[in-house]
């Protein structure tokens, strides 16, 4: 390996000096929101507080989070994030297996049709009418049911089974044992880095996802936390839920802030838990062999 020479370091440092930037100009507007959630109302009033708080409270968080609509639309949330990870997940890998075994009659055909899928849909309309169709408005299934499967992670997960020996499966099918034995014991348990990098990937899908229940979510009970933020931040309110000039003691914008980071800050929490097999996880998955 030759040494760096100046215009190497000098490249080296512009492209860092990039990165840098590019990460502040992700982070600085989240670090003003968390400023202005535990700021003193006056100066979020008077448009003083920058990147760092202005005085120190906690009473907007604390009325954000124990109000009657966020803890509904939380709960509602982690309902719908819970149960279709867990969904996603279980569909997506199950789907993967079959579609990694190159002998499989016709699989090349039926990677033409997912990949078709990820390239063209029916639409919004043609979606709408089937979820009605179902008669799923109004119901969280319609909520986990359109994203029950992502072809792009079904290939991730396709393409790592494919980087596993081959000699694994063929020892424990000459033991007696069959596809679904083969999948459970052997595949899954070895595939955990891929595994937990997917269900991460489909937690903060479901979590961000306001997009389905705008559309199939009529009722304000049924809202999910996203959408309920999208309210917030839109002075959007459901009929009997105070306006934004009736909030006492606490002003407009310190609400629309402490509710953006009470939205944020669940899964970011997970992140840590699952950031040891990103790495491993998206590359294996992503590279054959």
């Amino acid at each position: 390996m030759r040494a760096k020479t100046a215009s190497d370091k000098v490249l080296d440092a512009v492209i860092y000096v990039c990165l840098i930037l590019l990460a502040l100009s992700t982070l600085l507007p989240f670090v003003n929101v968390i400023s202005k959630s535990v700021s003193e109302e006056w100066a979020v009033v008077s448009g003083k507080v920058g990147l760092l708080p202005v005085g120190f409270q906690l009473d907007t968080l604390k009325y954000v989070i124990t109000t009657h609509e966020f803890i509904r639309a939380f709960e509602i949330s982690i309902i719908v994030t819970l149960i279709g990870t867990l969904l996603s997940l279980v569909s997506t890998a199950v789907t993967a297996y079959p579609l990694s075994k190159k002998h499989l009659p016709g699989v090349k055909w039926m990677l033409v049709l997912f990949v078709f899928t990820m390239l063209f849909n029916g639409g919004i309309i043609p979606n709408y009418l089937l979820m009605r169709q179902l008669g799923l408005i109004n119901d969280l299934w319609s909520l986990v049911l359109p994203a029950l499967i992502s072809v792009f992670n079904m290939l991730v997960i396709k393409n790592y089974y494919e980087s596993l020996p081959e000699s694994l499966e063929e020892s424990a099918k000459m033991d007696g044992a069959n596809h679904i034995t083969v999948l459970i014991r052997i595949i899954v348990p070895l595939s955990g880095p891929v595994l937990a990098t997917i269900a991460l990937f489909y937690a903060v899908y479901y979590w961000n996802d306001f997009f389905h229940p705008m559309l199939y979510m009529n009722s304000p009970s049924l809202r999910t936390l996203q959408l309920y933020l999208r309210d917030i931040v839109m002075e959007v309110n459901a009929p009997g839920q105070k306006t934004m000039d009736e909030l006492m003691n606490v002003s407009p914008e310190g609400v629309r802030s402490a509710t953006i980071v009470a939205s944020t800050v669940p899964i970011l929490l997970v992140y840590p838990f699952l950031q040891k097999y990103f790495i491993k996880g998206v590359l294996i998955g992503s590279v054959k062999g």
